[in-house]
């Protein structure tokens, strides 16, 4: 399989160093807007360097990504951008013939006019729209295949495959006892991302009223993490498995909700009264005059990355779904989650953990797209592809999945 890989930042870079341990892999282009970083990702990956090729693209200029596809004769371009991105990418990859995967779907615009009670633009409705004519061309795009949307929607068809009779809920349910030595406040995934999804409304789903929202860090739970992380207090955020999961799996209700903490939840919302979330520019004063600059790029800019922050982390991240419902008759519950030890995973890979936990689920399903194991076409999420070869898969990549009974 020859790959299209747009965007060389943490999850991009981490992507390339599991991919490189994978023989489906026959080529990869690493591409991004600044080329350093590109070149740099390839240029770690010392005994694979053959497979690798390092360009400069941009991700906005699809006539250029196009042009990529065709030169390199990539079969399928695997997106590892922010959200923002994802439309020209995704029309790239319809015009040039191949199949698509992003980790991240098309992004929302709140209700004009009751934001905390009605959608408005859901996340993945523009490509969902384009769905009939990807189905056309006989192509995939597999939308929502990172971690979270991704594994967690694979859980979720699982259980409703092989767990369960009928479900009443499916929760996806993130949590981590992380910690950054230096730092009071370093994000362990993009501050851009994380602002886009915990300061829109969140968007439940239940089967008698359909998608509705509410305000942001509603229904507050304590939900008990695996593995030693423990309990963590847990909100509900909008995310892209509340718009995937009911597609193709039935249950009466769904959720997302995300482990941030009180000092988190602080700064988000700091951020939000000072109008620092906003994407809409400001001009402000430079040494060569006015400039244009959007104030979530500037929080952005001010903050450590993320993908270099992983030598001062320590601690797991947990990853998984929450499933409540019958079997045979009898109450069930369940949580099938993935966890990820940062001190593993920078030992093994030099990624850290939230940013390797990401990028290994693309892999597995771009290796299972090179098998013919998953075989489809059309806009597809997770939930809509046999789940056990992913699962199973993943046990060979050295990092199994677990399930715990509830109650």
């Amino acid at each position: 399989m020859r790959v299209l890989l747009v965007g060389a930042g943490g999850v991009g870079t981490a992507v390339t160093r599991i991919a490189a341990r994978r023989g489906f892999l026959t080529h990869m282009v690493v591409a991004d807007y600044d080329l350093a970083r590109a070149e740099a990702a390839v240029a770690a990956l010392k005994d694979h360097g053959d497979r690798f090729t390092a360009i400069r693209l941009d991700a906005t200029d699809e006539d250029a990504v196009r042009r990529a596809l065709t030169e390199y004769e990539c079969d399928v371009l695997l997106n590892a951008t922010d959200p923002r991105f994802v439309m020209p990418l995704f029309d790239a990859a319809r015009a040039a013939g191949t199949h698509y995967l992003d980790m991240a779907m098309s992004l929302s615009a709140p209700h004009a006019t009751r934001p905390h009670e009605e959608c408005g633009v859901k996340l993945g409705d523009a490509q969902f729209e384009q769905a009939g004519a990807w189905e056309e061309s006989g192509r995939l795009a597999l939308v929502g295949m990172g971690v979270e949307p991704g594994l967690s929607d694979v859980f979720a068809r699982y259980a409703a495959d092989e767990l369960f009779d009928e479900i009443e809920e499916i929760g996806v349910r993130d949590g981590a006892n992380l910690t950054v030595e230096g730092y009071d406040f370093a994000p362990s995934f993009s501050i851009w991302t994380t602002i886009e999804e915990c300061l829109n409304p969140p968007v439940v789903y239940e089967k008698d009223r359909g998608w509705f929202t509410t305000a942001p860090f509603s229904e507050p739970e304590v939900f008990d993490f695996p593995e030693g992380i423990g309990p963590v207090e847990c909100v509900n955020v909008e995310h892209e498995e509340v718009l995937l999961i009911p597609r193709w799996v039935e249950a009466r209700r769904v959720t997302f909700k995300y482990g941030l903490g009180d000092d988190f939840i602080a700064k988000l919302k700091t951020l939000h009264e000072l109008g620092l979330d906003s994407t809409r520019k400001v001009t402000v004063p430079s040494a060569h005059g006015p400039v244009e600059v959007s104030p979530r790029d500037v929080v952005a800019a001010c903050l450590p990355d993320p993908a270099t922050l992983g030598d001062r982390m320590t601690g797991k991240t947990c990853a998984g779904t929450w499933v409540k419902g019958t079997k045979d008759g009898a109450p069930r519950e369940v949580y099938l989650y993935h966890v990820v030890d940062n001190q593993w995973s920078m030992r093994e890979y030099g990624s850290q953990a939230v940013v390797w936990q990401t990028a290994l689920n693309p892999v597995v399903a771009l290796e299972l797209i090179a098998s013919g194991a998953w075989s489809a076409s059309g806009v597809l999420g997770p939930e809509a592809l046999p789940p056990r070869p992913f699962l199973d898969l993943l046990g060979e990549y050295g990092s199994p999945w677990g399930m715990r009974e509830e109650g």
